[in-house]
């Protein structure tokens, strides 16, 4: 008899339910619980975080995913993709108030090298994972593959792109936000696989939209092999939020919080996160990784500390054009990233002590020059060009401090910009003191090709756009250069599409600005 049908039997003799109780039968009876996969993510240079979530019914109509008692689980992790070579072991209860999901900080591991893991709960076992610990950070690493995705809608489309980014073998993916969608495609409108769930409003809304996305096979291939890190954007909460104001002006703060904090919630138990980052109400994403001397990933929150939108309307606070000279547009008092994190972020520049440096966060960084209909220049409220101050910040940090190669990384646009960032951003006289790479979106649809090709001529930064199909970034880092791969998919409506590449850059150590492969 297993401990866990042990303990079902001691708890039944207490006057527990019969109901519980056969949630804890045997394999026979029992369904799958680990139908949502498992993950590893937020590496060190001794462990990992692992992750699986117990789901029987992964949509369930009260976002529990079919359990409701606490439920132990065993986990193992070893040297070898059989785990024959098991180094440690140890048991979790996954409890219905996490929507039981289990969280593992692993510790004591050698660094940079692959681990394998599963885990065991109400006779099933998961499917085995692979994660990776850190390099030594005083090791001289002479190279490091990475991939980056953003803007993965369900209804849009299969996420075959996923399954190419994990062939691409990479040491870590990124994930810059929009990890779903927390509102449905149009009735009226066509979809590639309609889900008929409503749109996500509160923890058992948000918790169904993350198992939905979950029960993807590409998306769990890619979490099963590669460890990985997250940011989110704006859809994993609602369209356009900006920190503690919903993008709609008739939703009060107050009630804003509670769709927010339900959120917030469902992310972190979807996440391999560690304990230390979500505490209470809070949910830190922002943090630092380091390859050895080669690289550094400083991984950024943009949604969760903004300060108010400026120029807001009686209809939106949402992401809208306004003219440069909004009122309170350049208040140098306004922050992208609030002050804690802009601080720690700038701190970051000045003792940093690597070959490379990757800002990776959600948007666009660039200054995009656009128009009204009539002509008149125009500004996009919900980036980067709504908060300019802290864009200037930035910039003139990373070159005051002779921040090494720094490149960001973003997402949100659902299209390939590569530009240049300036030391004074709105002024291509100044030095490039960075390069920039935003991907293209894994399913949803690009904006209107024509429109932003038009706006190019004013836009000398940019060095390249395209909107018109699917994919990701691919990079590879060596002490002497960065070449970033445009992936692209072939049919995002075909589960499997195939791969190719729209267009490679590379950036040369000691010279800012990407030129083409």
């Amino acid at each position: 008899m297993n401990t866990s049908r042990r303990q079902a039997l001691g708890l039944l003799g207490l006057g527990l339910s019969a109901p519980w109780f056969a949630g804890c039968s045997a394999r026979e009876s029992q369904p799958d619980p680990f139908t949502l996969g498992v993950a590893s993510g937020d590496p060190t240079p001794e462990g990992f975080v692992i992750w699986t979530r117990l789901a029987p019914d992964p949509l369930a109509v009260d976002g529990l995913g079919g359990l409701r008692g606490p439920v132990e689980v065993q986990w193992e992790i070893a040297l070898d993709p059989g785990l024959r070579q098991v180094v440690q072991r140890g048991t979790a209860m996954a409890l219905p108030q996490t929507a039981f999901s289990l969280p593992i900080t692993l510790a004591g591991l050698a660094p940079g090298r692959p681990y394998w893991y599963r885990f065991t709960a109400l006779g099933h076992q998961s499917r085995t994972g692979r994660a990776t610990t850190l390099p030594p950070s005083a090791s001289a690493l002479q190279r490091l593959k990475l991939v980056a995705a953003s803007c993965s809608h369900y209804e849009k489309g299969f996420f075959s792109a996923y399954r190419h980014m994990t062939d691409e073998q990479p040491d870590l993916a990124l994930f810059l936000g929009d990890y779903f969608y927390e509102s449905n495609v149009s009735p009226q409108l066509p979809a590639v696989r309609r889900h008929g769930l409503p749109e996500a409003r509160d923890l058992a809304g948000y918790r169904r939209r993350h198992a939905l996305y979950r029960t993807d096979p590409d998306l769990q291939y890619l979490h099963a092999n590669v460890t990985c890190l997250m940011t989110w954007d704006d859809h994993e909460v609602q369209n356009d939020y900006s920190g503690p104001w919903s993008a709609d002006p008739r939703v009060s703060q107050a009630a804003f919080a509670v769709r927010r904090q339900a959120a917030y919630q469902a992310f972190r138990e979807h996440v391999p996160l560690r304990a230390w980052r979500t505490q209470g109400a809070a949910l830190r994403l922002y943090d630092r990784w380091r390859f050895g001397d080669l690289a550094e990933i400083h991984l950024l929150d943009g949604r969760q500390y903004r300060s108010e939108p400026a120029c807001a309307t009686l209809q939106t606070r949402g992401g809208h054009l306004v003219a440069p000279t909004c009122p309170g547009l350049r208040d140098a008092a306004r922050s992208m990233l609030g002050q804690a994190q802009e601080g720690w972020l700038l701190d970051g520049f000045r003792h940093n002590a690597t070959r490379w440096n990757l800002i990776a966060q959600d948007l666009l960084m660039t200054p995009l020059r656009q128009r009204f209909p009539d002509g008149d220049p125009a500004r996009w409220t919900d980036g980067w060009d709504g908060y300019p101050a802290t864009r200037e910040r930035l910039l003139a940090a990373m070159a005051d401090s002779r921040l090494a190669n720094p490149v960001t990384l973003g997402g949100d646009i659902h299209s390939f910009w590569v530009t240049d960032l300036h030391r004074e951003p709105e002024n291509e006289r100044s030095p490039v003191v960075a390069s920039e790479f935003v991907g293209t979106s894994i399913t949803s649809d690009g904006p209107e090709y024509r429109r932003f090709q038009a706006l190019l001529p004013e836009n000398p930064q940019v060095r390249f756009f395209d909107s018109r199909q699917r994919g990701y970034l691919a990079l590879e880092l060596t002490r002497e250069r960065l070449q970033v791969d445009l992936r692209t998919i072939s049919d995002r409506t075909r589960p499997d599409a195939e791969r190719s590449t729209r267009a490679s850059f590379v950036v040369e150590a000691g010279r800012p600005g990407a030129v083409p492969a």
